[in-house]
């Protein structure tokens, strides 16, 4: 009986509330990927025009939207053109100050024929979501042109970029609605358009937890906490040692609540330990103290 008193005053203690399962509002950097030799490259003013339509869309949503430049000036090169998948997704997940939750990715494609009477002219734009800590897709959208549009017939580079710009601009606002609505619904169930979001969501995000240096017996204690944080879904085992275990720990709790329930946590078991926290990642350490044991307590209702 003393054990379940202790297990509700904890869930208590802890935020085991309806009302509190809330992740941190994401943060969003809208990235372009040119990789494609086929799509428009970053240094076009289609591409840029496009970039500002879709960052303005989720702007609107009351999303937090960031510039790339501005936050990568001063530890990354600036300028790169055609670059990978592998080389945008990093960029977004090594910015640190602030850190990137979920990044707007698209790429665009153009198309000009001189028929002899005309220049036929369309255009088509994907985006993506991507939670940028666990690589986990959240949707995605593509819009086009539909029919073609007219240009002069002598229309050169320049007279075609500024048809396309004009366009795509259409379309980047298009997509960047779209794309808004659906992080929206995932955030807050879309409760929030045209008002100021809330600090917090209900976002669900997975985070891995590593215990090291906890025996099997604290491992199992340490559970018994996990599943009453506020915001808790689901975890399963990664990686399961004498002395080590991970898991992937699915929860809707912001990272700093996290971080300070599982500090909580130590102290109500009597353990030592050291949280540290990067990316989606908590490592806890244990501090062991030689000739120092938990005893068993004969009121906990052994």
């Amino acid at each position: 009986m003393r054990s379940v008193i202790k297990t509700l005053m904890l869930g208590l203690m802890l935020g085991l509330t309806s009302t509190s399962y809330a992740a941190d509002n994401p943060n969003l950097l809208v990235l372009g990927e040119d990789a494609d030799e086929d799509s428009i490259p970053r240094d076009s003013r289609v591409f840029k025009r496009v970039l500002g339509a879709l960052a303005n869309q989720m702007h609107d949503e009351s999303f937090d939207v960031y510039d790339e430049t501005a936050i990568t000036l001063d530890n990354f090169e600036q300028g790169r053109v055609r670059r990978t998948d592998a080389e945008v997704i990093d960029v977004a997940r090594s910015i640190k100050r602030p850190p990137i939750d979920v990044a707007v990715l698209f790429t665009i494609y153009a198309s000009a024929k001189d028929t002899g009477y005309t220049t036929k002219v369309k255009a088509r734009i994907e985006g993506r979501l991507l939670n940028v800590q666990t690589g986990k897709r959240l949707g995605n959208f593509e819009v086009d042109s539909g029919k073609t549009w007219n240009a002069p017939r002598n229309c050169e580079r320049e007279c075609i970029l500024e048809v396309v710009g004009d366009k795509a601009r259409v379309l980047g606002n298009d997509l960047g609605a779209v794309l808004a609505e659906k992080l929206a619904w995932m955030v807050d169930g879309g409760s929030n358009t045209s008002a100021d979001r809330a600090g917090s969501n209900s976002m669900v995000t997975d985070y891995y937890l590593v215990f090291d240096n906890f025996s099997a017996e604290d491992f199992m204690d340490i559970e018994e906490y996990l599943v009453i944080f506020s915001g808790y879904e689901s975890h399963r085992p990664t990686e399961q040692r004498h002395t080590r275990s991970e898991v992937m720990y699915r929860s809707s709790i912001t990272s700093a609540k996290l971080n300070r329930n599982l500090k909580k946590m130590l102290e109500e078991l009597d353990l030592r330990g050291v949280v540290t926290f990067e990316g989606n990642t908590f490592t806890v350490k244990q501090i062991t103290l030689r000739g120092k044991k938990k005893k068993p307590d004969a009121s906990d209702g052994w």
